[in-house]
This record gives C-alpha cells, structure tokens and sequence, in this order.
C-alpha cells in the first residue's frame, strides 16, 4: 500500500496541504503515520478521491465531454503569428502549451491572465514512476 505524505497528496492535488487535512477530517481520506510519525493518507484513497473529483467536473456547461483530460488553468503567454498560435497555460503546477490558429485565440479572447481549460486526447501517453 502506497502512504504519500500530506504535502505530496496537495501537490499531486492541485490543492493546498490545509484542504488535504480538512479531507481527513471530513472522512474523506484516512490518515496514517509512517515510521518517522508524519501524517500521511493512503495513496488508493487518494486516486479515488481523485476520480470522484475529476468526474464532478467531467461535463462542459452540463453538456457531457469526450476529452476526460481535462486541465483548467490561467493562461500565461500568447505568441501569435499571422496563421497560427501558441498558447500556454498554467494549470497548477502544470504547463500545457497547445498550438491553435490565430483566429481561435482572437474567437476566444485568449490573452495572458484569462481563464482556459485545455482538453487532451492523445493515442500515446509515456507514463514514468518516481
């Protein structure tokens, strides 16, 4: 069984350590100490939690999305060209930087401190372990 600490089930989150332990609290995930006695939470607890959350959120306006990849974030540059654009986000720890026409950035009001959810459907996804 996977034990992540508070701090590492935040980051891997999205949230911050307090809404982690106010989950706890709540019942929402258990804590463990592990053998120096820090508090951690089991890590397929977490994954759950993870899904439940992701699938509150999985709709677009009430209407169902394919793309289950989903990254809202702030967008942070916009480097535009007559024909094409690149536009990054910050999706909390995350950058995803997507190329989209220039009209689709100036149809959508893209520009740096506006909000963007990024929907990523990929064939080939390279997974890596710590």
């Amino acid at each position: 069984m996977t034990h992540l600490r508070i701090g590492e089930a935040a980051n891997l989150m999205g949230v911050s350590d307090d809404t982690v332990r106010r989950w706890v609290e709540r019942g929402e995930l258990s804590e463990y100490a592990d053998s120096a006695g820090r508090k951690t939470v089991d890590g397929a607890e977490l994954a759950r939690l993870a899904q439940e959350r992701a699938a509150a959120h999985a709709t677009d306006d009430g209407h169902p999305v394919s793309a289950r990849n989903s990254f809202r974030g702030l967008v942070t540059a916009v480097h535009s060209d007559p024909v094409i654009s690149q536009v990054d986000l910050q999706c909390g720890p995350f950058r995803v930087v997507s190329l989209v026409s220039t009209e689709a950035v100036r149809e959508l009001g893209l520009e740096p401190g506006s909000l963007a959810t990024a929907r990523v459907k990929a064939t080939n996804v390279v997974i890596e372990t710590p």
